[in-house]
């Protein structure tokens, strides 16, 4: 039952990570959905299903990595549509974690506290360290990559309920 709810989820951030957005909705929406991230952390996340627990966390990392970096590219990019598909990934991934939120709702399985992984971490630092000249190509780079695992993560949940 958990699998099913959250495979209806996976298919909506598939969409969402396919599409990459369609620049609906506005910067206080953004806000809104990414300022209550953690639903409840009374377990910290935890529940019966521990495959559905690990991916929701790494879902919830996944968006909270996109919407941080995001808004690190409106600010710091120097191209206007490398600005753009920042202000993009903050508007499309506050979608994501919201559609997370309510397909979370469904099931036992709580809505984890996001917590970046040391990979993304460093992706995060990197732009903002004093060699990095070419903000937007690492920032793109970065983007592929980042975009790249949370696919393989949505796949392999799709396919195993393992994240």
């Amino acid at each position: 039952m958990i699998r099913m709810f959250l495979l209806a989820a996976t298919a909506s951030l598939g969409l969402a990570l396919g599409a990459c957005g369609d620049g609906s909705g506005t910067a206080d929406d953004t806000v809104a959905a990414n300022d209550d991230l953690a639903l409840d952390d009374s377990n910290g996340g935890a529940d019966a299903d521990s495959g559905a627990g690990d991916f929701a966390a790494t879902v919830a990392a996944s968006d909270m990595y996109e919407t941080e970096a995001g808004k690190l590219a409106s600010d710091k990019a120097q191209a206007a549509d490398v600005k753009a598909f920042g202000d993009m990934l903050v508007t499309d991934h506050a979608k994501s974690t919201a559609d997370l939120r309510a397909a979370l709702a469904q099931t036992p399985t709580t809505m984890p506290v996001p917590e970046l992984t040391a990979e993304q971490q460093t992706m995060l630092d990197a732009p903002r360290s004093p060699g990095a000249d070419d903000f937007d190509g690492l920032f793109l780079d970065q983007q592929v990559q980042a975009h790249t695992q949370a696919l393989a993560a949505l796949k392999a949940y799709e396919a195993t309920g393992e994240s």
